[in-house]
């Protein structure tokens, strides 16, 4: 069975549901408060195990009570935990304000997370034997650059989505296989604030590229051309908080070859075994991962949380048909 191997960063999330944003210096009552399990790295992870693929995860959580709870729930929906290191520091946080239009803004305390600056030699075996490797930037850059190499050498696809973004290596985002930002990460990333024109840049010298806009849909691109805009499933938001990290587990669960999903391609010789690797990604492939990780993203936008709100994989192919 295909693998996909998520390296990434771990949170608890503190979400405060309010009416607005406070203006700075401003006191303003919350509606609610919530303890979600989160991270970028957690819920691509979580996002692609509801659609039933294969999912190994590398990080780190602290030795506390919110690090039990996380690790628990990778345990939970039968993710692969063995190489999750345990930190002398917390596990990290992420401080949510979610306002009543379900927009949000967010900043995130790395505790545990930023002790992953490398890769043991058993996290690198997991990279190896996987399909595909799927990476945030909430970890340090430098391991990051370390499990590329690592994936690269091992011909496993790799996908990045470049969240919050930070200061990359020259060629860093060059190097990998597909990479997806939303909309204002594109244009930071490229300077551009054309989101086409992003996609476009993003995508130059043989690389996959999908901005995504919220309620417009996403933009796919490939190798600095523009495929076209794939439009979002029209819903009422309350949250969308995992929006975009249930859009990409849902696209590498669909890549990889869930349920009735394609398999795509012939692979090249690897290290990996030939039924195992993800092989030649087509257009038709993307564009039907495309289609399913849309469901699955205006799925979740319509419930509260991040884990709490990834839909299944039941639930994504009952709209599809």
């Amino acid at each position: 069975m295909k693998t996909i191997t998520v390296l990434g960063s771990a949170n608890m999330d503190l979400v405060v549901r309010q009416p607005r944003l406070p203006q700075p210096g401003e006191t303003i009552f919350g509606s609610d408060f919530a303890t979600v399990p989160g991270g970028k790295g957690l819920n691509q992870a979580v996002a692609a195990a509801r659609l039933d693929a294969a999912v190994c995860f590398i990080g780190s959580l602290g030795d506390d009570s919110y690090g039990t709870e996380l690790r628990d729930v990778l345990i939970g929906e039968g993710i692969d935990t063995a190489n999750v290191a345990t930190s002398a520091r917390p596990t990290g946080t992420a401080h949510i304000s979610v306002v009543d239009s379900g927009e949000n803004s967010i900043v995130v305390v790395s505790g545990a997370n930023a002790t992953v600056t490398s890769l043991t030699d058993a996290a690198k075996q997991a990279i190896e034997r996987s399909a595909v490797l799927v990476m945030q930037c909430e970890l340090p850059v430098e391991v990051l650059e370390e499990a590329i190499a690592v994936a690269r050498a091992a011909h496993v696809f790799t996908v990045l989505t470049p969240a919050p973004v930070i200061p990359l290596p020259d060629g860093f985002l060059a190097s990998v296989d597909l990479v997806v930002p939303n909309q204002i990460e594109a244009a930071e990333l490229t300077g551009e604030a054309d989101p086409a024109r992003a996609a476009a840049s993003l995508s130059a010298g043989g690389t996959w590229a999908i901005v995504t806009l919220g309620a417009e849909g996403s933009i796919v691109a490939y190798d600095g051309s523009v495929l076209g805009l794939a439009p979002a499933r029209p819903v009422q938001p309350v949250d969308t908080t995992a929006a975009g990290d249930t859009f990409v587990g849902a696209l590498v669960a669909r890549l990889t070859g869930t349920p009735g999903g394609a398999d795509a391609g012939s692979p090249e010789p690897a290290s990996v075994p030939a039924n195992e690797r993800l092989g030649h990604v087509t257009e038709a492939d993307m564009v039907e991962a495309v289609r399913w990780a849309t469901t699955a993203s205006s799925i979740a936008v319509t419930r509260h949380g991040a884990t709490t709100s990834m839909p299944t994989f039941g639930e994504v192919a009952a709209l599809l048909g």
